[in-house]
């Protein structure tokens, strides 16, 4: 068991998971409660990478972190050292994959709040901060615990755009589906089927919180 790739890649988990949090909640929100005509192609740009190979979006997240170009150049230059194949680099790419794992489960939940809730907020004098506070998020919550969670265990398996934007550097971006991989290429079976059964492990938890949370809500609205 390669418990140094375990540990980065729930340092991952946890660090992608927290930095989608607000994002998720800013952005779900917004798609939620607003009308206008290039709706369809913001909910299309922040869903493509469900459905763009990994390699494909690795690659564009590759050229836009590399050295050369201006992203690259400013980290470079403020730190000392590329942003590509790095822990950093590994945690934007891990971020912009998980999009849409977080964005979508909390826009379904503000959707799912009733406008009148709302309206009755604004009527008993509560500010936005204040409605956002007191009654959407209270309100919300199964549906952003179900992003969060599902951010969590993604980013765990994630494979092609870790390979991609970090590669294999042990202790900074070998994570443990990496791990797995090297594993099976040294026809290391037994270390490759452990960590495999971790991560299965890991994963049916995090699904049983998502299913679980959502049939608590469903629950009370019945």
């Amino acid at each position: 068991m390669d418990w140094i790739a375990l540990t980065l890649s729930l340092k991952l988990a946890a660090w992608t998971m927290l930095a989608l949090l607000p994002v998720g909640i800013v952005l779900g929100r917004w798609l939620a409660w607003n009308r206008f005509a290039w709706k369809p192609v913001a909910e299309g740009v922040l869903a493509l990478p469900l459905v763009l190979p990994p390699t494909v979006l690795g690659y564009y997240l590759l050229v836009s972190m590399g050295a050369g170009s201006p992203v690259g150049q400013w980290f470079q230059s403020a730190f000392g050292r590329t942003l590509v194949f790095s822990f950093e680099g590994l945690l934007v790419a891990s971020v912009v994959f998980n999009l849409p794992f977080a964005i979508q489960p909390m826009q379904r939940a503000f959707e799912s709040i009733p406008q009148d809730v709302r309206d009755a907020a604004a009527c008993c004098g509560l500010t936005r901060w204040q409605t956002l506070a007191r009654i959407e998020l209270p309100l919300a919550w199964p549906g952003i615990l179900s992003g969060m969670v599902m951010t969590f265990a993604h980013t765990l398996g994630e494979f092609g755009v870790v390979l991609m934007v970090g590669g294999s550097i042990p202790g900074e971006t070998r994570t443990v589906a990496i791990a797995i991989y090297d594993s099976v290429q040294a026809f290391d079976n037994a270390a490759a089927g452990v960590m495999s059964a971790v991560l299965l492990g890991l994963s049916l938890v995090a699904m049983a919180v998502v299913y679980a949370t959502g049939a608590r809500r469903a629950g009370r609205r019945g």
